[in-house]
């Protein structure tokens, strides 16, 4: 197992958690953690807005017939 020993050990992307204390972050962990937070609302919007054109495409379709 020395082989895997060598090899560096990667870090992890710290997590945030809603809730958690933030006084022991620094001004660069803060910014990093809102640009991971705005990237993910900009995911979570893209998939509702893929839901809601399905759901209308649905609509759509049950009301011709």
């Amino acid at each position: 197992m020395a082989a895997f020993d060598d090899e560096p050990k990667k870090k992890k992307a710290p997590v945030h958690e809603i809730g958690q204390d933030l006084s022991r972050l620094s001004a660069g962990e803060l910014q990093e953690r809102i640009g991971q937070l705005t990237a993910e609302i900009a995911r979570l919007e893209a998939e509702l807005a893929a839901k809601g054109h399905t759901k209308a495409a649905a609509e759509a379709l049950f009301r011709r017939g």
